[in-house]
């Protein structure tokens, strides 16, 4: 239980890691907000909290508009009285250079990672500086610190998350918020496997390239969500500004 009595907002919270997530906040003893487009999953999970006596709340919000985040931090602080944890998880991929990527493909992928960031943020930091503690959390990426191939948009998102962070601790560290990154290596999502098709690759072959890390696997959902809640807890207590990566080695190989 180590984040008892604690209230955490998360984005991107329908599937995928940012759904794994928000289970393990809620087991950790969390109440949980989640956030997303998608209105059917987003019950979905938060059935299963609730289920495992847990308390969660979907809000149906996307990131890209400033409406729908002042909304989204509004109805959390409304429901449960104060936010603790922000995790900025929500983020699209498109798989594309820079003379193939679509100017509307640049902006949903940068407005739904880093904007998105941005805009949560602004909204959730006045009461968490009211309260004199928080915890922020950006889903960055290894491609936000090394780069990637056909990954232009998302590169520049990422990369962004990653030193929109490091200012962030510098301005809000006073204030006793913590804001730091988790950087997920390729991790078994939906988006994993849309990538491939986006590629033209087919599953094996895709997933064979997994094999070239030191640890040589794909990871789970589960173990960005062991780094999150790592980062969320007061075990990271002098922690701030950081990028946990998480990758099984592919950054360091």
């Amino acid at each position: 239980m180590r984040l008892k009595g604690k209230v955490a907002l998360v984005t991107g919270g329908t599937s995928g890691i940012g759904s794994a997530t928000a289970g393990r906040f809620a087991r950790e003893g969390a109440a949980v907000a989640i956030t997303g487009r998608n209105v059917e999953s987003g019950k979905r999970v938060v059935e299963s909290i609730v289920a495992g006596g847990g308390e969660a709340l979907f809000i149906r919000s996307d990131v890209r508009l400033a409406k729908d985040c002042r909304r989204a931090v509004d109805q959390t602080l409304e429901r449960f009285g104060k936010i603790d944890v922000l995790f900025n998880n929500a983020g699209v991929f498109h798989p594309r250079s820079v003379v193939e990527c679509t100017e509307e493909e640049w902006d949903e992928t940068i407005d739904s990672s880093l904007k998105g960031a941005f805009l949560m943020s602004k909204y959730t930091l006045p009461s968490m500086i009211e309260q004199g503690s928080g915890s922020i959390i950006h889903t960055s990426s290894g491609w936000g610190i090394l780069g990637g191939d056909k990954a232009a948009a998302y590169c520049a998102a990422k990369g962004g998350l990653v030193v929109m962070a490091k200012a962030m601790a510098i301005d809000h560290g006073p204030d006793g918020i913590r804001v730091n990154c988790v950087c997920p290596g390729d991790v078994l999502t939906p988006m994993l496997h849309d990538d491939a098709a986006k590629r033209g690759m087919s599953w094996d072959d895709y997933a064979s390239g997994a094999a070239g890390r030191p640890l040589g696997r794909i990871g789970k959902v589960e173990e960005i969500a062991d780094a999150v809640v790592f980062l969320a807890s007061d075990e990271s207590s002098f922690i701030t500004g950081e990028s946990l990566v998480v990758d099984g080695g592919g950054v360091a190989g």
